[in-house]
């Protein structure tokens, strides 16, 4: 297993598209949480828990069947503050839909809130 979020995220638009509404996700990481608490906010999953049992620590994922697509960017591409408009036109299917999630010095956040804040960054990943 070499991309914990892209192994993930496969697996969450998996289940999406098969209607089921819980997806358990066995790997856990720090920037994994972040970014299923950034697709939460912009209400792409119903919500998630992380749960301990005696074989570690696992998640377990709310489907609500909002996503049409979501996946890693790798390899994790740096991006100017200028840059946003160029990547939201190759990631994104039209201006202004969907999110792009980008870790900047100040934490993982969308490009959105990067723009904002003038930050730049590396990509992790969309959903839209």
């Amino acid at each position: 297993m070499t991309d914990l979020i892209s192994n993930a995220l496969s697996k969450i638009l998996t289940y999406d598209k098969g209607n089921k509404k819980e997806c358990e996700i066995q790997y856990v990481s720090n920037m994994l949480l972040k970014v299923l608490e950034i697709l939460q906010d912009n209400k792409y999953l119903g919500g998630f828990e992380t749960v301990q049992t005696s074989k570690g620590r696992h998640i377990v994922v709310n489907l609500i069947g909002y996503i049409n697509k979501c996946a890693s960017i790798r390899p994790r591409v740096a991006v100017g503050n200028g840059d946003y408009t160029a990547v939201e036109k190759r990631y994104l299917p039209a201006h202004g839909f969907g999110i792009i999630i980008v870790s900047t010095p100040q934490g993982i956040m969308t490009h959105k809130e990067a723009l904002e804040k003038n930050l730049g960054g590396r990509l992790i990943a969309y959903c839209y």
